[in-house]
């Protein structure tokens, strides 16, 4: 059990950090500037003929 405590403890406390700074990440990532043009670009990639 002694395993048990030690990956729940860590679960609970790095964890939970490591999910918030991906989270938090991925949305500076989604709002960065510039970042509309690219996405619209890579929408837009399925509907171009060759």
């Amino acid at each position: 059990m002694e395993t048990y405590t030690t990956m729940r403890h860590f679960a609970d406390s790095w964890g939970l950090l490591a999910m918030t700074l991906f989270f938090i990440g991925v949305v500076l990532f989604t709002l960065r500037p510039g970042g509309r043009e690219s996405a619209n670009e890579a929408a837009s990639i399925p509907l171009k003929d060759d």
